[in-house]
């Protein structure tokens, strides 16, 4: 399974755009938050399952805040990630995807992509595709690739 993961698109949809048809077809959609109004154009793009969370911008929506799943065997538990001080470091969000069991912990929040492994626990952000922070600000995703029995890939991608 092919997943598209983008996070703090803050209502700003030509990078958006430009990812989505550089790396259709894709399997499911992943968005850590911030999209600032954008939900239904986001599933709408998407043409596929489309899980996203809201973001510390993401005022007066119905998203919810996280979302636990499962796909092709793995635990994913995602979230924005402002509420467990990601600013500061992954520790308490961390610690909050191994209480609920997850092997794949997925946030935004600080607009620079991760990719870490910690134990069993992988730990990804997939940066900004508005606003990147990371040395060059080169907008950036996430392709995830998940088959059942069988370690994830992980590509970070730049726009």
């Amino acid at each position: 399974m092919k997943i598209l993961v983008v996070s703090d698109t803050h209502g700003r949809r030509e990078n958006f755009r430009a990812a989505v048809i550089k790396e259709q077809p894709f399997d499911m959609l992943i968005h850590c938050g911030d999209v600032e109004g954008d939900e239904e154009y986001i599933s709408e793009m998407a043409e596929c399952e489309a899980k996203i969370v809201a973001g510390n911008n993401d005022f007066f929506c119905d998203l919810p805040r996280e979302l636990e799943f499962d796909v092709c065997g793995h635990h994913i538990f995602m979230a924005h990630g402002h509420t467990y001080n990601v600013s500061v470091g992954t520790q308490y969000f961390r610690e909050e995807a191994e209480y609920r069991g997850a092997d794949i912990a997925i946030f935004g929040h600080i607009h620079r992509p991760i990719m870490q492994k910690d134990g069993e626990l992988l730990v990804l952000n997939p940066g900004s595709l508005s606003y990147p922070r990371q040395e060059g600000r080169n907008p950036s995703y996430i392709i995830l690739e998940l088959e059942e029995g069988k370690a994830p890939k992980v590509s970070i991608q730049y726009l």
